[in-house]
């Protein structure tokens, strides 16, 4: 069977966001076009960030997809940082904990424009 990684940007239990990696099973379709089952979406948005663009840290106010259309970009959590280049994606679900406070020493993550070119990303909220 075929499958498609998701990298996940998450809140995990001590309330820090980190990256994991989780298969999507692609069983669905043929031998020549393998697909995944339908996933229900909540529209989407197009965003263009302009070289060195930088945000401060946040956390995600919905679950999404991101997928990098033009440019890359550098999605930062304490402690470590992950690069994305066009065609690559992720799967933003680090929200802040029910309860919590915004605390950017704990929660959240940063993101960055890298490069020469201009970042655009397309959004599909989960």
């Amino acid at each position: 069977m075929s499958t498609f990684t998701q990298v996940i940007l998450y809140t995990d239990t001590d309330g820090f966001a980190k990256f994991r990696e989780e298969t999507i099973p692609l069983n669905e379709g043929n031998p020549q076009s393998m697909l995944s089952k339908v996933f229900a979406s909540g529209g989407y948005q197009l965003r263009t960030s302009p070289v060195g663009f930088r945000s401060q840290f946040h956390c995600s106010g919905h679950t999404q997809w991101c997928f990098i259309l033009q440019g890359q970009m550098e999605i930062g959590v304490h402690g470590s940082s992950r690069v994305f280049g066009p065609g690559q994606h992720f799967y933003s679900a680090d929200l802040l904990p029910d309860g919590a406070t915004f605390d950017p020493a704990i929660h959240g993550h940063w993101s960055r424009q890298v490069g020469e070119q201009p970042l655009v990303t397309l959004f599909v909220r989960g």
